[in-house]
């Protein structure tokens, strides 16, 4: 299976504004035995100036992120309380050490986002804890309602576009943790032939959803 890509385009319109001027004509002075002073010339009016507005030199603070506390997905029988990680030594996403607790990666989106992609995963299993809920992610086909609620105690819906393993190695990163260019919720736990010498599986499974209506 492959994963979509999803390009965004946008275009812009230019506006162009076109600002005319007039000029006076002189008129020569009447010929006398004795010249008056001629009148000083009139002072040329100023062209009138357009205002401009200026933008604050003080950047404007960073927007609060409003973290996932739950995931829900009925169809598998997962429902799972989700904190903020990071990312651990390494570079590899951090995880909770209990499978059945989902990690948002907190330097991505949040559910109230306007772009970006929301990531949560979870490990499959774990020693000392019993095999984790979203084991059964590769049982969905697509379709399935997923909620998540955020701190604020709102709840945002999703449904599931698309579940694809891919080979450790062959994760694409760039898209799974997008910052722009998309708004999906991306589901990600272990998967496939597990390397006892590395500890770890040899793939990755991604869940893919849309935010309801926006499919």
């Amino acid at each position: 299976m492959s994963a979509r890509t999803i390009t965004l385009a946008a275009t812009a319109g230019l506006i162009v504004l076109a600002l005319s001027g007039c000029g006076g004509q002189p008129v020569a002075a009447p010929e006398t035995a004795e010249r008056t002073p001629s009148a000083s010339p009139t002072t040329p009016r100023p062209t009138p100036g357009v205002e401009v507005p200026v933008a604050a030199a003080t950047p404007a603070p960073p927007r609060q992120s409003v973290p996932p506390v739950r995931l829900t997905l009925d169809a598998i029988a997962v429902d799972i309380p989700v904190t903020p990680v990071g990312v651990e030594e390494g570079g590899f996403m951090e995880l909770n050490k209990d499978p059945a607790v989902g990690g948002w990666y907190r330097f991505g989106a949040d559910p109230t986002s306007d772009d970006g992609n929301i990531v949560i995963s979870a490990h499959v299993d774990a020693p000392d804890y019993p095999i984790g809920p979203l084991s059964r992610l590769r049982e969905l086909s697509g379709g399935e309602t997923v909620t998540v609620v955020d701190d604020a105690g709102t709840t945002h819906r999703y449904t599931i576009d698309s579940v694809t393993y891919y080979p450790k190695e062959e994760l694409p990163v760039n898209e799974v943790f997008a910052r722009s260019g998309t708004d999906k919720l991306v589901i990600i736990t272990c998967g496939g032939e597990f390397d006892s010498s590395t500890g770890r599986y040899a793939d990755n499974v991604v869940a893919v959803a849309s935010p309801e209506g926006r499919r």
